[in-house]
């Protein structure tokens, strides 16, 4: 029983030293910890801080042993992945009381990584190229062509210029002179374009300003001068504004920017040369294609680059022996799924691919590739458009311009088999007239009124001592509409079915347009509206009939030339050819009827004299045009699933595409 009783008091006894034995506070404050006393751990102070009047600190203290890196492992980067080891305990450390202290001095030796020869060439039936080294990276939400057979690739000639610094350069969006001339830009510095040391952009990664006097050079001229027009349609002005902070961590798309600036100050000031602009235009194009073979790739980045690199081409000196990217930019839009109805860099790249294939077709007389009523562009126009937002209407102008570019291509060459089979092939195309002829009518008075002109005087209320009128429009978007709606008018005005032009209805209709439009270009300051300029001026330059319209009209594309560097060479020829200019006497004839009845209107006077003996056709051409009534034969694959799609040795199909609407700001 005694031993019972006291086996029992032992238990009790050992239980009773374990209760009583103090628990390790884990989660108390660093100032108790410091003093050795016990913490209540209570917030947001402990009792022992509160009665003592000292701050209670938290948090965690880490406790650093003695560790030394003797020759840590360095990766060198390759071509074929981008993947980079980075030790960041001693950042870590060094947020602790003396935790830097525990790490020896480190000291590295890289290995040297030989350099890759970079290649200035590029050919689209080239081998596999290697996988790029592009990381993919999301743009923010912000808001005259050949058969490809004929596509050349162009290398970059070296060139040595005299070593000078740049000037500082004022810019205004109105002025007429280009801020990049001979007479505003000192000669271009020294350079080795050869040299495989010269890097042109750093990988792709995160960098600041540019800081290299050559590419702030190419960069300023991209954006206030080729930008400028290329953001004609875009409220937003991606192009100008926006993409190029997106090029500092993207190569590929500040190559392509780099490029087009080169090549327009080689056009503006002949200090330039091209071969510059070549080796940013190479180096673009060859990083797009090593990304085109990524599944991983930013399509949003490729096609953006893509249409950058088409622009390049657009201006080069033989545009239509220079198409690599033409195509290849409406496949890659086209796999985006960029329509009329996207939004932000999708719709600005949309609308200027669409504009520029546009504006061949009218030269060319071809049909648009991309079918208009494809587009998804809103035709009702009961259906208001928010005020001030005149790019939906121009958007509208443009589809049905496209739908009667369509409809001149499309005039039959030859009669049907029988007479009745003719007699409903000419109802149907007098229906179709009409349709757009109402069409075009109905959004002329359905636009809101800032698309039309602010002021209107005609040449004998100036003092310009101009053959047109002057024609005010504000806004550069209402300047490229009202353009348009000139060359639609001039256009159906050449093509209805049953009148010619020299009925007194049809000649009053396209005479009446072709001077407003030259108004319109005569007396405008805008450079930004440059590309739409020009062909619209050349479709109502060929209805001139007085000399002294005709080479006013040649004075404006000399001045155009001169202040975008849009090459304008050709359309003297074409216009003198269709003029007669190459045919004296009948430039005499010309001449001794336009004296013959100077009183009279130039309506009248061409009704009166129509019974005279009509001139001599002009000579014919020697170079033969293209083919009238087909489909743009650049654009007529431009889709990834055509059999003889563009890129064919390079395009790998994406695994992601960006979702729709893609865009929040517009």
């Amino acid at each position: 029983m005694a031993a019972n009783e006291a086996a029992g008091g032992t238990v009790a006894g050992e239980i009773v030293s374990t209760a009583a034995r103090p628990k390790r506070v884990r989660t108390g404050c660093l100032t108790c910890r410091e003093r050795h006393l016990k913490c209540d751990e209570g917030l947001p102070e402990c009792q022992n801080c509160r009665k003592s009047s000292r701050a209670c600190k938290r948090g965690v203290r880490l406790n650093f042993i003695d560790t030394q890196v003797k020759n840590p492992p360095i990766t060198p980067p390759t071509q074929e992945w981008d993947v980079a080891f980075q030790d960041e305990s001693r950042e870590i450390a060094s947020e602790y009381k003396g935790g830097l202290g525990r790490y020896a001095a480190l000291s590295q030796e890289v290995e040297e990584v030989p350099e890759t020869k970079d290649e200035a060439l590029f050919q689209f039936s080239s081998g596999v190229m290697n996988t790029p080294t592009l990381a993919p990276q999301q743009l923010p939400s912000l808001q005259q062509s050949l058969p490809a057979e004929n596509i050349e690739s162009y290398p970059a000639a070296p060139q040595r210029r005299p070593d000078n610094s740049r000037e500082q350069h004022v810019h205004s969006a109105d002025s007429t002179d280009s801020t990049f001339t001979s007479q505003t830009l000192p000669p271009p510095p020294m350079t080795n374009y050869n040299d495989t040391k010269q890097t042109l952009t750093p990988p792709s990664e995160d960098r600041g300003p540019l800081d290299s006097p050559e590419e702030l050079l190419f960069m300023q001229v991209f954006v206030e001068e080729v930008g400028l027009w290329m953001d004609s349609l875009d409220p937003y002005k991606h192009f100008s504004r926006l993409l190029p902070f997106d090029s500092l961590h993207e190569p590929m798309l500040l190559n392509a920017f780099l490029a087009c600036g080169a090549r327009h100050l080689s056009l503006v000031n002949p200090a330039y040369h091209e071969d510059k602009a070549l080796h940013y235009y190479d180096d673009a194009t060859t990083r797009l294609l090593e990304a085109l073979q990524n599944p991983n790739r930013d399509t949003v980045i490729c096609a953006t680059t893509a249409v950058i690199l088409n622009v390049y081409e657009i201006m080069s000196e033989r545009p239509l022996q220079r198409m690599n990217h033409i195509a290849g930019a409406r496949a890659l839009i086209k796999e985006c799924r960029w329509t009329a109805k996207s939004s932000g860099v999708g719709a600005a790249c949309f609308w200027i691919n669409v504009g520029m294939e546009l504006l061949s077709c009218i030269r060319f007389n071809w049909q648009v590739a991309w079918d208009p009523d494809l587009w998804g562009v809103d035709m009702d126009f009961s259906r208001e458009i928010d005020y001030g937002r005149e790019e939906g209407w121009t958007y509208r102008l443009m589809y049905i311009v496209a739908k009667i570019a369509n409809f001149r291509s499309s005039v039959p060459r030859q009669a049907e088999s029988t007479q009745h089979a003719e007699q409903m092939r000419l109802q149907t195309r007098f229906n179709e007239w009409n349709r757009l002829k109402e069409w075009i009518d109905s959004w002329n008075n359905a636009s809101p009124r800032t698309l039309r002109p602010m002021g209107y005087l005609y040449p004998h209320q100036t003092s310009s001592k101009s053959a047109f009128p002057e024609v005010w429009l504000i806004k550069r978007t209402s300047i490229v509409a009202r353009m348009f709606y000139h060359t639609g008018m001039c256009l159906l005005a050449q093509t209805h079915p049953v009148l010619s032009t020299r009925t007194p209805e049809m000649h009053d209709l396209q005479q009446s347009h072709a001077h407003d439009l030259c108004g319109i270009v005569a007396h405008n300051k805008d450079r930004g509206v440059a590309s739409v300029a020009i062909r619209s001026l050349a479709i109502a330059a060929e209805c001139l009939v007085l000399r002294r319209e005709q080479e006013e009209v040649l004075d404006i594309f000399d001045r155009i030339q001169k202040e975008t560097g849009w090459r304008t060479g050709f359309l003297h020829k074409e216009l003198k050819e269709k003029w007669g200019w190459n045919n004296e006497e009948q430039y005499q004839q010309q001449q001794h009827q336009n004296m013959s009845a100077p009183m009279l209107p130039l309506q009248t006077f061409q009704y009166q004299s129509s019974n005279l003996p009509q001139p001599p056709p002009p000579p014919p051409s020697l170079k033969p045009g293209p083919r009238q009534g087909i489909i743009n034969p650049i654009l007529r694959s431009a889709d990834f699933s055509a059999p003889t799609h563009p890129y064919q040795s390079h395009y790998v199909a994406p695994l992601h595409l960006p979702p729709q609407p893609h865009y929040s700001h517009y």
